[in-house]
Parts: structure tokens; sequence; C-alpha cells
């Protein structure tokens, strides 16, 4: 009887996902978007955090029952995630996906103070995708425009003195971000000017690289432009971990 080769999953199957474990180095990367054979928030949703950063961060700064609240909410995958974990969840967007998610800019939440155990935004990274049509959402300022992306940075302010406001003294939030860069227009140091506006408000507590599963960088046809047109794809995602201190 034939047998598929040792190591090498019969067929055309993926091969199965390692058992996600918490992370201990700076450095994180994981083969799949999602950690477990079912889907936290949509597959299909353009830019969606990949489910297992949101899962590293639950495991290490909440508890059982602790709120967790997510500003831009996207396709639900923090509600998932909190949920998996026995954590309560609020999500917030200015286009919701999903029944489960309010209707809300993340620069005026519809919560009161320190009422979060932890925080969690992945926002918009300029003007690379287009979330919807609302003229108010912050994906449609351009990080690197005309202003030097001043209109982008001030309302990514407003996420930031927000997301203080609802949070807990003594806990923590995370901010998922990159870099961006189009070609033919300066770069864009977008996560160190976050960083910057992050420190205005809380302690920072670490930086984690987030090693990108993006399909893009898989394709020889963008490799091949960037070294012809000497400029670099983005290869990875900050992960800034702050805490509140009053």
């Amino acid at each position: 009887m034939n047998r598929p080769a040792r190591g090498k999953p019969p067929g055309n199957r993926p091969p199965a996902r390692p058992p996600l474990r918490i992370f201990t180095t700076t450095l994180w990367e994981y083969p799949s978007q999602h950690y477990a054979e079912s889907s936290q928030g949509s597959k299909h949703y353009t830019g969606a955090t990949p489910s297992w950063v949101i899962w590293q961060l639950l495991m290490r700064y909440t508890r059982e029952k602790d709120l967790v609240v997510d500003p831009m909410c996207g396709s639900g995958t923090t509600i998932d995630v909190a949920r998996d974990l026995k954590r309560r969840a609020l999500g917030y967007d200015i286009a919701p996906s999903r029944d489960d998610i309010f209707r809300a800019d993340a620069r005026k939440l519809p919560l009161e103070d320190g009422v979060a155990d932890f925080v969690f935004v992945d926002p918009p990274y300029s003007t690379h995708i287009d979330y919807s049509e609302d003229p108010n959402c912050i994906g449609k300022l351009d990080a690197g425009g005309e202003d030097d992306g001043t209109a982008y940075y001030e309302a990514m302010a407003g996420v930031i003195s927000e997301m203080h406001r609802v949070l807990r003294n003594r806990r923590y939030m995370a901010l998922y971000v990159s870099d961006s860069f189009r070609k033919g227009k300066p770069f864009m140091p977008i996560g160190f000017e976050l960083f910057a506006l992050l420190r205005e408000k809380f302690h920072p507590v670490d930086i984690i690289s987030v090693v990108r599963q993006n399909a893009k960088l898989k394709r020889g046809n963008w490799h091949k432009a960037a070294e012809q047109d000497n400029f670099f794809l983005r290869g990875f995602n900050y992960l800034f971990i702050m805490k509140k201190h009053d």
C-alpha cells in the first residue's frame, strides 16, 4: 500500500498548524492567519489582523472575564479571540461588518472612563485599503499626503487619547501597525510616529516585530520590482505594547 512521505500532508491538504504557545522573544512568526481550524474574524476581510497575535496578547495581559475593547474592530477578530479565551469583548467600527460590532468613531467611543482591562487596535496604515465610504474614516487620510500626514496623525492622536480614557489604570494596550511606502513618494515611518504619540499617554512595555505572511511577499514579480527599483517590501509589522499609569 502506498503511503504519503513522512512529514508531508497527503494530497493537497496544507500542513497542520503547529501548537500555539506563548512566544518568549520579540520576534513573532506563525505560519497561518488563524490559530485554529475555525477562523476568527473573516479571511475575506482585507487587512484583517492575524488572530494569533491577539491570542498572544490576551494570554499574557488579561484574565478570564476581563473586558477587551477594540475601537477599530474590522471583521471582529478581537471579539472572536476574546470569546475563545472566555474574556468579555466590545468591538466598535465606523463601518461595522457584523451585528455584534457597534457603530462608533474610534475617536469618540460610547464607553465610560476606565472600564476596559485591555485595549487593542489595528488602525489603517494610511490609504492603502478602502475600508468604507464614510468620509470620517481614518483610512481616507494619507500619512504621506500634501500635509505631510498631519490630518492622519491628528486623527490617530484622538484614537490613542480615547484608548487611554477607557482603559483602567495599570492595565495594558497594544497597537499593531506597519510603515508605508508608495513608489515615487516619500517613505512613511508610521510606526515611529505612532509610537511617539503613544508615549505621550502610556508607558512603553515592549516592541514586538511580527513577521508578515503577506501573499505579495511570495510573488516573484514583486521581489523583482523591489530589486530593480531599489525599494523594500514590508516584511514585518510593529506591535507596540504599552501600560497606563495615571
